[in-house]
């Protein structure tokens, strides 16, 4: 498992031992990024102003690789041991310590945001719901930027909403546009901007 562009491309990053991480694989995030790059809903400009929020982070692939490719920060959050100390390992690989932050909690409990994220990748373990889960949460805590953009990898079957489900202190929008949907062999990824109205 590589960086696939940017200026960390070619750095072999580390995984840790076992089946509890599942990284998105190099040919996976380098289709994301070149969706990202050249998209006419977003584009390289837009990806350099990014503050990136990596969730179920697992090795970090994908926040590094945002890094790599200029984004300004990024955040990640993990909860399991082994794959926090590859995380680590990986920013100190990568030499990004200085504009990163590590958040050893659940996606779906986080703490309080101390600022908004931009660009925001969701890779759980699949057909657990936990895209939806996990944005209530995120959108309650404040980490959701208002227009967003949410890059989400599931199972290639796996149905879900892309929107945050109401709650007692959040109601959603209308059921936001996607942007873009594609397979990748057992995955797929679905990209759409968050889009929140609060009572």
């Amino acid at each position: 498992m590589r960086i696939v562009g940017g200026d960390n491309k070619g750095r072999a990053l580390t995984a840790p031992s076992g089946t509890s991480t599942r990284p998105t694989s190099d040919r996976t995030r380098q289709a994301i990024f070149d969706m990202l790059a050249h998209a006419p809903w977003y584009g390289q400009d837009e990806l350099e102003q990014a503050f990136v929020l990596d969730c179920y982070a697992g090795t970090g692939a994908l926040g590094l690789e945002a890094l790599s490719r200029g984004a300004q920060k990024a955040a990640f959050i993990e909860r399991d041991r082994n794959a926090l100390a590859a995380l680590r390992a990986n920013l100190d690989i990568c030499k990004v310590r200085d504009r990163s932050r590590v958040l050893s909690c659940s996606v779906t409990h986080p703490p309080k945001a101390t600022e908004p994220y931009t660009l925001v990748f969701l890779d759980p373990p699949y057909g657990k719901g936990l895209v939806e889960s996990g944005l209530r949460a995120l959108a309650r805590t404040g980490w959701l930027a208002e227009g967003a953009l949410i890059v989400a990898e599931t199972g290639a079957t796996e149905e879900f909403t892309p929107i945050v489900p109401p709650s007692e202190h959040f109601m959603p929008t209308l059921t936001p546009e996607i942007l873009c949907e594609r397979r990748f062999g057992a995955a797929k990824v679905t990209i759409w901007r968050h889009s929140s109205t609060f009572p």
